[in-house]
């Protein structure tokens, strides 16, 4: 019996550090500017969004560029379970996020001010791993909903076999 406890709670471990190990939302993520729908004059000139695993959660934390020249990151720490947490970035506090997995690749990002929800993210990432949809609805301060489509493209690290002595510049002195 003793065995049979010892190996199903491993089991557990393992299956939820593997479920929490294969997040295909963990990552760098840029956005794809010709694939990414906004109204009119509202894209961002660039944006990044770095996700990396924290406990049973995420940290995330983005970093936005507007054609106007302004920017602004945010940043949180949220698990994928509904419980709201708070969102702070270069503007100060923002509006908080919770967080609902509705599937491996599906998650719904809720961002409430009070009782009321002001803006909804669905984030799809496809089934290569490489492109993350987010698709938000909200309402601007006169109630008027509208959509954006944000289409992200999945930063990956070079290997190890990429390293280039040649592009290092090094200035060593040698002493006898």
């Amino acid at each position: 019996m003793r065995r049979y406890r010892s190996a199903l709670l491993i089991a557990l471990f393992l299956s939820s550090a593997m479920l929490h190990a294969a997040d295909p939302f963990l990552g760098r993520w840029t956005l794809d500017i010709e694939r990414s729908k906004y109204p009119a004059a509202s894209c961002p000139r660039q944006m990044t969004i770095e996700m990396t695993s924290v406990g049973n959660g995420i940290r995330y934390h983005s970093e936005t560029y507007l054609a106007n020249g302004t920017s602004f990151t945010a940043d949180y720490t949220a698990g994928y379970n509904d419980l709201p947490t708070m969102v702070t970035g270069s503007k100060g506090v923002l509006l908080p996020v919770s967080l609902h997995r509705e599937s491996l690749d599906v998650v719904i990002a809720s961002y409430t001010s009070g009782l009321e929800t002001r803006a909804t993210s669905r984030r799809i990432v496809s089934a290569d791993g490489n492109t993350m949809t987010v698709t938000t609805t909200s309402r601007d301060g006169s109630g008027n909903v509208f959509t954006n489509t944000g289409v992200y493209k999945k930063a990956h690290l070079a290997s190890p076999n990429d390293f280039d002595l040649s592009r290092i510049k090094t200035d060593l002195l040698v002493s006898k």
